[in-house]
């Protein structure tokens, strides 16, 4: 075993929650700057159905995806543990265990690609020419999945090693090639929402390819090999799939939340459903902003289960969340004030900009609600207290059913106020498990 030349898992400051913190925060600029372009190219379109089928396309490529979002969560977990006890022969093996399940699972997901697509537009209630452009997109986005997943992996793993430096230089790559190949296929070539989707497989496979070469050059830089005997092992192949399973039943339960309440909004006309998806990628530009302080979360408390030092995770919890609280007060300020601009760079079809505004409030205060739950997260998924992250969002989930039929008469209001309620269950009830979490760490140091 060589030990990896990682800082202490007991320092625990503000330099070393930003310098993992702002890397990612720094990549995740290009994340939400995506979504914006692809909704802002489509939006030049004088028609709300090109913006509706960009949004329900990539929903379904967020619900297929997303439920193997534990590709990047348990291996940053797992990763950042094994850091925290310096075994750096479990580090490479955590990622290539990753790495042979996004492999499989994506080719999985081409090989049923025509049952995915039939079974997700039978429920979702979108318009036909929604859906006609919505399957135009899903038929070629569909061909970027093992390289998406083997990315959820690789992005998870630098987190875990603390090396977000190299995390930032693949999603830049990822989403700088991405925004590129947007702006030449739709406004160049003329493409639509194909060319969304074309561009977003291609930025894709160059991605993940950048990444495994320079997951291989790190590796060796550690002494490590690998070693399918243990990739293989019973013991690391147990905890790893407990994990992971618990996570991917807590992402499908957050993800149905999201499908819902776009689909909800879909039953209610294509303006409400534009206008809707306009306003999410305000919440999705506030959530990678917070995502970084989460992270960071993930990395400095799994280091610290790693060491078995109860100081250092309670450090960790506490200060990452301070800086996270900070930046969503911030967020939603500037979300107040530039709130109506940025909807009408969004899209140019007055009905929308008029729904949008309307409800506008409800995306302005969103970040400064669900910074709480996205920080618990990040805490859980650093000490892999992974199934009380699954029973914390089970519940939550029907509390948002439940609230949602409760505020039925209120229509798309009583929508967005059903999503306020889901922010609030997943931090109460992630709360209830944190004593308990604590309490697994054997030695207060």
């Amino acid at each position: 075993m060589t030990p990896t030349p990682t800082a202490s898992p007991a320092t625990v400051n503000h330099r070393a929650i930003l310098a993992i913190a702002v890397p990612i925060m720094l990549s995740n600029v290009s994340t939400p700057l995506l979504g914006v372009v692809d909704t802002a190219v489509v939006g030049q379109i004088p028609d709300p159905a090109y913006i509706g089928a960009v949004a329900v396309g990539s929903l379904i490529f967020t619900f297929l995806f997303w439920a193997f979002g534990f590709l990047r969560m348990g291996t940053t977990g797992l990763t950042a543990q094994a850091v925290g006890a310096e075994n750096a022969d479990e580090m490479v093996a955590a990622l290539g265990r990753a790495l042979l399940v996004a492999g499989a699972a994506g080719t999985v997901l081409i090989a049923l690609q025509w049952p995915i697509r039939e079974a997700a537009f039978s429920l979702l209630q979108a318009s036909d020419g929604v859906e006609r452009l919505g399957r135009g997109y899903f038929d070629i986005r569909i061909w970027a999945a093992p390289a998406t997943l083997a990315n959820y992996a690789l992005l998870g793993w630098f987190i875990g090693l603390g090396r977000t430096h190299i995390a930032l230089v693949l999603q830049l790559v990822l989403n700088l090639t991405n925004i590129a190949l947007d702006l030449w296929f739709v406004l160049g070539l003329g493409w639509d929402v194909r060319g969304v989707a074309a561009g977003t497989v291609l930025a894709e496979w160059l991605a993940a390819a950048v990444g495994l070469a320079i997951a291989l050059r790190h590796a060796r830089t550690l002494g490590v090999t690998w070693s399918l005997a243990r990739l293989l092992s019973a013991v690391q192949l147990k905890r790893t799939v407990v994990v992971n399973s618990d996570i991917m039943v807590r992402s499908l339960a957050l993800i149905f939340v999201f499908v819902w309440f776009m689909s909800q909004g879909a039953a209610q006309g294509d303006v409400r459903l534009a206008a809707n998806a306009v306003l999410m990628q305000f919440i999705a530009t506030s959530a990678y902003f917070l995502d970084g302080l989460a992270f960071a979360a993930e990395a400095l408390v799994g280091r610290a289960v790693g060491a078995v030092r109860r100081s250092a995770l309670v450090e960790a919890a506490a200060m990452t969340s301070i800086w996270a609280g900070g930046i969503a007060t911030l967020i939603t300020a500037l979300l107040w004030v530039f709130g109506p601009s940025l909807i009408d760079l969004l899209s140019v079809d007055a009905a929308v900009r008029e729904a949008a505004r309307i409800y506008l409030p409800w995306a302005v205060g969103a970040p400064l609600l669900g910074v709480w739950a996205f920080q618990l997260d990040g805490i859980f998924i650093g000490a892999t207290r992974t199934a009380d992250m699954r029973n914390a969002m089970l519940l939550s989930t029907v509390v948002f059913l439940l609230a949602w039929w409760l505020l039925l008469p209120w229509e798309n209001h009583g929508l967005w106020a059903a999503l306020y309620v889901n922010y609030i269950a997943r931090t109460v009830t992630l709360l209830w498990h944190y004593p308990a979490l604590l309490n697994s760490i054997d030695r207060p140091a």
